[in-house]
């Protein structure tokens, strides 16, 4: 043990080439160490002391070494190299020797610092004595204790560090774990330097203290060039350095960079996983000397969980990467400008790892001014979700390119995930708008609703009665699909959302919409903006759940033009359905300008429709199309699965039925039948200005 407080020794300036007779008496004997050659010159009695014969010294201290374990060296060393920092004059330390015949012995030091006039030191001169007997066993203990102690401290600290090195997910982590100068300072380190093995060089990722010491010349180095990472890198063994002789010996060219640090002992660590080298890492000391045999032990169990804690993080890191290629790969690469509307989306991926989520959006020309928009989650965090996910895009922007009603979409999409060969479903919304008319149909398979944002900046959640998820309908037998349609006025933003953007811990769906139209609201009219500012949101609350956004503002109606048109599918009773079938070709007419017939076209294809599905055992498909051929049209078509031609007939004075089809000859310009395959259409026209 170190005792800097000792007094200081009285000795003439030539001692000891007078050595006192008393301290030989007291089996006491004396030294002198000069520190610019290095030599020590001892006297008989301290050679005894030691119990070495005076031909088993030459003066340099590394004779000690059969006698002086490296641990104990590594102390007395600490303790010199302490006072000569400090300051001081005086040292004292206690430390153990081993015998010729190998028994421990105890032993004792004092010595005394001389400096010159600028205040370095150049001798130290002092004494040594056999201390055995002076220490009683509960002194032994107490030292035992205290160096026990020292060692627990330090196995506690690279506890601590392999706990959070735990939690690192990437390489960036770990790095940010070794460099907190707490943990360096806990190690007993003064300088902390990691390098990471790249096609046969060493690149340097880490020191601490930031810029303390890496020379520009070495931050990148070949394995083979004679530096102490690149030879521990290459045996796989540990490198302890335990002086800066040694250090200056052994790395001339890395020496002169780290005299600035006074550094005393080093300890250079392979980092090794899966049998293989991945890195290295050193720790500097500044004040000690030397390696126990304990803390070497600790070090190096450090050094295997930096290790593993790298190539832990290297895996995420290419695992993540692989898996978010594959992700972006899925997505659409770019979205298109759609003539009449503003889009923006945007995507966050929350999760770490192959632990990604299935979610996508899409945005889809169709022809006649139309536009789908499609946001979707795939069940389940992982690429096969992914893949999965890029699969139900193509199908759906297939099916929909097709023409099919929006209903038809998400049944065939269900069908199509159903005979996939996996367990996973998904939840869908597909939403169908014509810009021209601003109607906008929407089905919705076990997904959340929309938003809608008026220009004022009210936002409302859109009520949309739904299906089961895609690949659950199918499996059930449950492709039914109900068509919600609403109405997308000029300035008006709806806005399509996976879970992400809403579900936090503890809260209610519900209150998470509520919430999310608050922020939509408040937020910016642009889309671009909003959009940001949502996804911000998202990243600021955390949350382990990718979050997919797409949002769509009509910006000015568009003329009709040949060929537009809007469909709806009407199941059999379902009076629901035909309400909104109603309402779109309500909406329909009056966006393209025929409010004058609006009442005589809206009556004409309801009475269309419940012919169709009264007299048929089918659903009814109504078509409204916008027509232009030297004169503006407007088409109904209302479409069964029946190939009996209708029939008009007189209905009597008393009769609630039979005027259908006179109705439709006295409002429509003109009217007609056409075979559909097994079916049939009905359909009239209608001038309008």
């Amino acid at each position: 043990m170190a005792d800097r407080g000792a007094s200081a020794l009285s000795l003439p300036e030539d001692w000891p080439t007078h050595p006192d007779p008393i301290l030989a008496l007291n089996r006491m004997g004396s030294f002198d160490w000069d520190l610019d050659t290095g030599l020590v010159h001892m006297d008989a009695q301290a050679l005894a002391v030691l119990d070495l014969l005076p031909e088993e010294f030459d003066g340099r201290p590394e004779s000690l070494a059969p006698r002086v374990p490296p641990p104990e060296a590594a102390r007395l060393d600490a303790a010199v190299a302490r006072a000569i920092k400090d300051g001081s004059e005086n040292y004292g330390s206690y430390f153990r020797i081993r015998r010729r015949d190998g028994t421990p012995r105890w032993t004792h030091t004092q010595g005394y610092i001389r400096r010159d006039d600028s205040g370095r030191p150049r001798r130290i001169v002092g004494i040594v004595r056999d201390a055995t007997d002076e220490l009683a066993d509960s002194t032994t203990r107490s030292l035992r204790a205290a160096q026990d102690e020292a060692l627990r401290r330090q196995t506690d600290v690279v506890q601590v560090i392999s706990a959070a090195l735990a939690h690192a997910r990437s390489v960036q982590d770990v790095i940010d774990v070794l460099k907190d100068t707490h943990g360096v300072r806990h190690l007993g380190a003064a300088s902390l330097v990691m390098g990471l093995v790249e096609a046969g060089r060493i690149r340097l990722v880490a020191e601490a203290p930031p810029g303390s010491f890496i020379p520009v010349s070495t931050k990148v180095h070949r394995i083979d060039e004679p530096y102490p990472m690149s030879e521990v890198v290459r045996t796989l063994l540990p490198r302890f350095i335990e002086s800066p002789e040694e250090f200056a010996e052994g790395y001339p060219i890395l020496w002169p960079h780290l005299t600035g640090l006074r550094i005393t002992s080093a300890a250079y660590l392979p980092l090794i996983a899966q049998a293989r080298p991945i890195g290295a890492m050193g720790l500097l000391y500044d004040d000690r000397r030397g390696f126990s045999t304990e803390e070497r032990a600790v070090l190096v169990a450090l050094g295997s969980s930096i290790a593993q804690s790298l190539m832990r993080a290297m895996l995420y890191e290419q695992e993540k990467d692989l898996a978010q290629g594959l992700q972006q790969a899925m997505l659409p690469r770019t979205i298109p400008s759609v003539q009449g509307a503003d889009v923006a989306v945007r995507y966050r991926s929350a999760a770490l790892g192959r632990d990604i989520g299935g979610d996508w959006y899409d945005l889809i020309p169709l022809p006649g001014g139309r536009v789908g928009a499609v946001i979707g989650d795939v069940q389940g965090h992982d690429t096969h979700a992914a893949a999965v996910m890029g699969q139900l895009r193509i199908v759906l922007r297939a099916y929909a390119a097709e023409g099919h009603t929006p209903a038809t979409v998400m049944a065939r999409a269900s069908v199509f995930l159903h005979e996939l060969d996996t367990d996973r479903f998904a939840t869908c919304l597909y939403a169908e708008a014509d810009l021209a008319t601003g109607v906008v149909q929407t089905v919705r398979a076990g997904h959340l609703d929309p938003l809608l944002r008026h220009p004022d900046g009210t936002c409302r959640r859109v009520r949309v009665e739904g299906g089961l998820p895609l690949g659950l309908s199918a499996e059930f037998g449950r492709l039914e699909y109900p068509v919600s349609t609403l109405e997308l006025d000029p300035g008006h933003t709806l806005l399509l959302c996976t879970d992400g953007l809403v579900e936090q811990p503890g809260t209610d769906l519900d209150d998470g919409m509520r919430g999310l139209a608050t922020l939509v609201g408040e937020g910016p009219a642009d889309v671009h903006a909003l959009a940001d500012r949502l996804i911000r949101m998202a990243e600021e609350r955390g949350g382990e759940d990718d979050v997919a956004l797409l949002l769509l503002r009509r910006r000015v109606p568009q003329a009709p033009r040949p060929g537009g048109r809007i469909q709806q599918h009407v199941a059999p009773g379902d009076p629901e359905a035909l309400t909104q079938a109603r309402h779109m070709v309500r909406a329909a007419v009056r966006a393209w300008g025929a409010r004058e017939r609006a009442d005589e076209i809206e009556l004409v294809a309801d009475e269309l429709i419940t012919n169709a599905l009264m007299h048929t055992e089918g659903p009814a498909i109504v078509t409204l199309r916008a027509l232009e051929n030297g004169e503006r049209r407007l088409r109904i078509e209302v479409e069964d699965s029946s190939s009996a031609l209708p029939r008009r007939r007189e209905a009597g004075e008393d009769g609630v039925s039979g005027r259908g089809l006179l109705l439709v000859d006295r409002l429509a310009d003109i009217w007609g039948v056409e075979a559909r395959g097994g079916g049939k259409a009905v359909w009239c026209e209608f001038r309008v200005p």
